[in-house]
């Protein structure tokens, strides 16, 4: 039984690993200049895997009123959404910011459409390092000659790569221990003495100290922005008109799902957490408080930038090709988002005002009558 859940939770990244042998870097086609149509018709159908989006959509009273057909697919991460977009069976996928530079290096062809990022992100960490029970780590020098657990082409091991140059080490000073970062594959093979350290995350950061911290078990912050999300889609659809102006309309209510999770943190721990991920609600309100408040901007300059970064450092420690990360990013949807918020946050303002000039209408009618 654990054998067949290891293979299952593995293939993926074979499969990722095997694309990455064969495959050449992705040309990324330049859509720049490409308009994207100001209508979308009504029978254009993109399959997106986002389900927490689907759950926040229907919360909000947002689901039935997409102007378009959308096949949600159960699926979200890195080597799933990349072997979806591999088959051609997705359209859009949700993802932090690794997968698209790994697909990138591997020879599929995606963009970014849409960028969202935590406010006062050090002290809202998406992953906390996991000490294992024993393992004498007590500063991210400590990692010296440790082995740590390693997910190429996800975020978390991106990450790792990140931790060791802050600290001053590289691959050759640790033992980089290749296990994907799946469910609680992490805190068990720390509990297990498997791996002494890896970046753990979600409501992982809270369980794994409650469950094997009577055997000094612990976790470490790493200091480092690690909080980019992303909407993540295969070029193709991008560079399809009405594709492309279906998945900008799904940014913008994205964007405002986004807000509504914000504004709506009871609704969420419960529709969310607790009905659909099956959450205890004492999980769930700590998942939204470790989340903070999410920052869409309307420039991905910064975001860019220190994308480059993560490509530069990944292509020293990997070996692989250097590439501006420009490429990734469809800059036409760069203002989406920020604007879609803005526009709503303007209209919910006017509504305000109006109905407390109304209120204020009213009781002057009473009074004088």
């Amino acid at each position: 039984m654990r054998a067949a859940l290891l293979a299952a939770l593995t293939g993926p990244l074979l499969l990722v690993g095997c694309a990455n042998d064969t495959a050449s870097t992705a040309p990324s086609k330049n859509l720049s200049d490409e308009k994207i149509p100001a209508k979308v018709s009504p029978s254009t159908s993109i399959t997106v895997g986002a389900p927490d989006l689907k759950v926040a959509l229907k919360l909000s009273g947002q689901l039935d009123k997409l102007p378009f057909k959308v096949k949600w697919a159960n699926i979200k991460g890195g080597p799933q959404c990349s072997e979806a977009f591999r088959a051609h069976s997705l359209d859009v996928c949700k993802a932090a910011e690794i997968p698209s530079i790994h697909a990138h290096w591997t020879g599929l062809d995606t963009k970014l459409v849409a960028a969202k990022f935590r406010k006062d992100p050090l002290h809202h960490p998406t992953y906390e390092l996991g000490i294992a029970p024993g393992a004498k780590i007590n500063t991210l020098k400590g990692l010296r000659g440790k082995k740590i657990a390693y997910s190429p082409g996800q975020a978390q091991g991106a990450l790792v790569l990140r931790i060791l140059a802050k600290a001053g080490l590289t691959k050759e000073d640790v033992k980089l221990v290749e296990m994907p970062s799946t469910g609680d594959v992490y805190p068990t093979a720390l509990g297990n003495h498997e791996v002494d350290a890896a970046p753990i995350g979600d409501v992982n950061i809270k369980r794994y100290p409650a469950k094997y911290g009577k055997d000094g078990a612990k976790t470490i912050q790493h200091g480092l922005r690690d909080d980019p999300e992303h909407l993540w889609a295969l070029t193709k659809s991008v560079d399809d008109p009405q594709k492309a102006a279906a998945i900008r309309k799904l940014v913008k209510f994205w964007a405002r799902a986004q807000i509504w999770i914000d504004k709506h943190p009871e609704e969420w721990i419960k529709g969310y957490f607790v009905k659909d991920q099956g959450l205890s609600r004492e999980d769930g309100a700590y998942l939204v408080k470790q989340n903070g408040h999410p920052d869409i901007p309307a420039d991905w300059s910064p975001a860019i930038a220190r994308q480059q970064k993560t490509v530069d450092l990944l292509a020293k420690e990997t070996g692989k090709k250097k590439f501006n990360t420009k490429i990734i990013f469809d800059r036409r949807y760069e203002s989406v988002a920020a604007d879609a918020i803005a526009k709503q946050e303007k209209a919910e303002q006017e509504k305000a005002e109006q109905d407390k000039a109304e209120k204020a209408k009213a009781g002057k009618k009473g009074t004088s009558s």
